[in-house]
């Protein structure tokens, strides 16, 4: 099985890709990573040279947009998220919407947050 723990840098090379490369060379972070991250699956060199993200690559920036918008919702209820990342943690049942705006986690929420947090440490 092959190591898909990303590092910070991988994951700005990523965002980066998706976000979209807008001169001839892709950069040195997205330059740095585009070996490994190809490997992996979650970019791809399309046949005119550009980079793209696969759906495995878009998948992976989703989730990670989804542990971070649940970290910010434990701190702040009022912390606004994106409309996708919304949808998603609702129909998961790990978030729910509270009387005077904004949302809360669920235990369902709390629960992952905490897994997440535990294999996060047990990697280190």
């Amino acid at each position: 099985m092959k190591n898909e723990q990303l590092t910070t840098d991988e994951y700005d090379a990523l965002e980066l890709v998706r976000r979209g490369v807008k001169r001839d060379t892709a950069g040195a972070c997205v330059g740095r990573n585009a070996k490994r991250l190809s490997g992996l699956k979650m970019l791809e060199y399309t046949r005119d040279g550009r980079i793209v993200l696969t759906e495995k690559g878009q998948q992976v920036l989703f989730l990670r947009r989804c542990i971070k918008s649940l970290g910010a919702l434990a701190e702040d209820p009022q912390a606004a998220l994106d409309a996708d990342v919304l949808r998603f943690l609702s129909l998961k049942s790990h978030i729910a919407p509270l009387d005077g705006g904004g949302y809360a986690l669920t235990d369902k929420g709390r629960e992952s947050l905490e897994d997440i947090a535990r294999q996060q440490q047990q990697r280190r």
